[in-house]
Parts: C-alpha cells; sequence; structure tokens
C-alpha cells in the first residue's frame, strides 16, 4: 500500500523531578508494526527529535520487550517536528504515554500540522493520551477541533485508577468534553476506539492495535 503515516511521540520525561515518564511503548509498539506489515512507509517525529523516553512502566514484562526490540530500536533517532511541517501524510497517529500529556498540546507545529490534516480530509488518529494534541487545535472557523466530534481517549475514571490524576496539567476526558468533544468513555482498561469519519481514537494501552487497524481499514479505502 503506497500510503505514508507519520506517528508523533512525546519528548517529555518526567511526570516530577524524580517521577520518569515519557511514551507507553505498547502504544508505538503494535501500531508501528500493524504498519509496516500493511506496507506503509512511516515516518517517526518527536517535539525535540532523537531518542525517545520510554515511561519505565510499559517495558516491565520481558516477553513483550523482546518482541517489540524492532519498534523500539526505531524510537532511538527520531526527526523533530520543525523538520516535517511542511510536509503531507496520509495519516498521523499519535500514541499516548502519559508524557504526552505535557508537550504535545502546546507544540505549535503539530497543531498547525493536525489544522490542515483534518482540514484536508486526512486521516489523524491518537491512542490513550495520545489525544492530548487535540484540545488545543481550532479550525478554520475558530472551532475546537474536537468540538461535535465523537471520540474517546484516557478516562478520568483510568487516570483516577492510576493515582496520576494530580500528576497531569489537565484531565484528559474532562478538556475534551469541555471543548465540545461528544466523548465515549468505555469499560475501565477494556478495548475501545472511535472512528469519527476521518478521526480515530483509542482509549487506553489495550486499544491500540485496534486504534491502528482502523487507520488501515480507512487507507484501503
Amino acid at each position: 500500500m503506497n500510503k505514508t503515516v507519520l506517528m508523533v511521540v512525546t519528548s517529555h520525561d518526567e511526570l516530577a523531578p524524580g517521577k520518569p515518564t515519557g511514551l507507553w511503548l505498547e502504544e508505538f509498539a503494535l501500531p508501528w508494526q500493524l504498519f509496516s506489515e500493511a506496507g506503509l512507509k512511516v515516518s517517526i517525529a518527536s517535539p525535540l527529535g532523537g531518542s525517545v523516553p520510554i515511561d519505565p512502566r510499559s517495558i516491565e514484562d520481558e516477553d513483550k520487550i523482546v518482541a517489540w526490540r524492532e519498534a523500539e530500536s526505531a524510537l532511538l533517532q527520531t526527526a523533530s517536528l520543525d523538520e516535517l511541517q511542511l510536509h503531507k501524510f496520509d495519516a498521523i497517529f499519535l500514541p499516548g504515554g502519559h508524557g504526552a500529556m505535557f508537550d504535545l498540546p502546546e507544540n505549535p507545529v503539530l497543531k498547525a500540522l493536525l489544522h490542515s490534516q483534518i482540514e484536508a480530509g486526512r486521516i489523524v488518529a491518537a491512542v490513550c493520551h495520545g489525544p492530548a494534541a487535540l484540545v488545543d487545535v481550532s479550525l478554520s472557523d475558530g472551532r475546537p477541533l474536537a468540538a461535535g466530534r465523537t471520540l474517546t481517549a484516557f478516562t478520568d475514571a483510568e487516570e483516577r485508577a492510576v493515582g496520576l490524576e494530580d500528576a497531569v496539567p489537565f484531565l484528559l476526558e474532562s478538556e475534551l468534553r469541555a471543548k465540545g468533544a461528544d466523548f465515549v468513555a468505555g469499560e475501565l482498561w477494556a478495548r475501545h476506539v472511535e472512528v469519527d469519519d476521518n478521526l480515530v481514537t483509542g482509549q487506553n494501552p489495550a486499544s491500540s492495535a485496534a486504534t491502528a487497524e482502523a487507520v488501515i481499514r480507512l487507507l484501503r479505502g
């Protein structure tokens, strides 16, 4: 399939001093594997470029570490978003990890990319905390990108369940609802994907593969 996907991952590595965070590896590794197997051309970028911080809690399972080793190696040298701001992609995919809550929402290059991507009718997909990148994106008419869109993300209940509701700059579900999103919260930790035209969102790490599969189906038409 002669299609292109840009995967944008966080560069942020701390929730607070001494409390590491970063990318949740599963949310990158499974989609990366599926996109590669589908024959898509995958580019990877982050706000700072270079090596990507990985949340240590996401690499505690030795079997998964082995299975995801090739995907993890793809994170050693990412492009910076500044290098890609003039490029066009058939899909943009935003994995999460708590780091995404800190550096993706405020990145001006990413906001411009997402603005043009959505308005051109091309695919934007995000999983877990990845939809944080959507909260401050506006359309040409001034409306928030999320307004009136059916979507999901890491829920407030899930954030409280992991005890990090006070460690993040905002609660993602609440913020998306405040922007006018039709937010659909599934069961805690269960696979849950919403597809609204060219916007694809997944609720949590368990939704990573299904979110990527939905993107592939859209790209195949």
